[in-house]
């Protein structure tokens, strides 16, 4: 009985030990799980082609986590949310920005996270949400494919004036004109000698220009002046003045000519007065 007894004690500690290991065991990797990563959600919108659980989360160029779950959105079919699992000390903000990005052309296809701006706040679950949401961004293949047929439209455009003006005639008349300008500069070759004159020429003239401006200067104020005597003799006595001088004159004129006519008439009168007795009654 007593060996039975001791058997039966040491499968219960064992056990007991065992229980114990499995819970510590439990506890760590619950401990782990909490710790060692941070959970956001992501909204895609149209193909996100090579996108599923397990792709490659990079945080400015570098490996931070894996995509840890996708399903559609039950709201918007045309959307895909993507659960990332990253690293706890990230740190992402409210600005922070998510694409679908591609390794090349052929490459495998990523999530990659833009830091934002370092005065933002820190991105945060808000209105019930399950883990906190990161604003998410076309691609750069498919910024490309969006504007592929505006490009293309341009292009073609582009093409046309193109043709439009390399045309046989336009070709004759760009070939004139280069050899109209070679001529051109040709002449102004054999000509150096005078330019660099006429150069020098120019020079002397600039240096003298000040001068010239000092006494133009001179010249407008004077001009100044004058106009300001001039309104001054207008506006004050001196048009009352002349207009007096003026009726004075006048009327001496008119008494020139009278003095004229009788001359004419009878000069001996004038210079020794009227001798002609009048007549007078006996």
């Amino acid at each position: 009985m007593e060996t039975k007894a001791s058997y039966v004690a040491v499968g219960a500690f064992v056990l007991t030990c065992m229980l114990g290991l499995v819970i510590t065991l439990l506890w760590l990797a619950g401990l782990q799980y909490n710790t060692e990563y941070a959970y956001y959600q992501t909204y895609f919108t149209g193909p996100v082609n090579g996108l599923g659980k397990g792709t490659t989360v990079r945080y400015n160029g570098i490996d931070v986590g894996r995509v840890d779950d996708v399903k559609f959105d039950p709201n918007d079919p045309q959307k895909v949310i993507a659960s990332l699992q990253v690293q706890p000390n990230l740190g992402l903000r409210s600005d922070s920005v998510t694409s679908m990005e591609s390794e090349g052309l052929t490459g495998g296809s990523y999530v990659e996270i833009s830091g934002g701006s370092k005065n933002a706040p820190l991105l945060t679950a808000v209105n019930g949400q399950k883990y906190p949401v990161i604003k998410s961004a076309p691609s750069t293949l498919q910024k490309l494919a969006a504007g592929a047929p505006q490009l293309l439209e341009k292009l073609n455009l582009a093409a046309d004036r193109l043709n439009g003006v390399l045309t046989e005639e336009n070709q004759k008349a760009f070939a004139h004109i280069l050899a109209n300008l070679d001529r051109t500069t040709g002449v102004l070759a054999g000509r150096s000698g005078e330019l660099d004159s006429t150069l020098v020429n120019l020079s002397k003239t600039a240096k003298s220009l000040p001068g010239t401006v000092a006494d133009a200067d001179a010249a407008a104020k004077k001009i100044g002046r004058l106009s300001d005597d001039t309104d001054g003799f207008v506006k004050g006595e001196g048009l009352a003045q002349l207009a007096e001088l003026l009726a004075d004159t006048r009327k001496l004129v008119v008494s020139l000519n009278k003095l004229s006519d009788e001359l004419n008439r009878q000069p001996t009168k004038v210079l020794f007065g009227d001798r002609r007795k009048g007549y007078t009654p006996k």
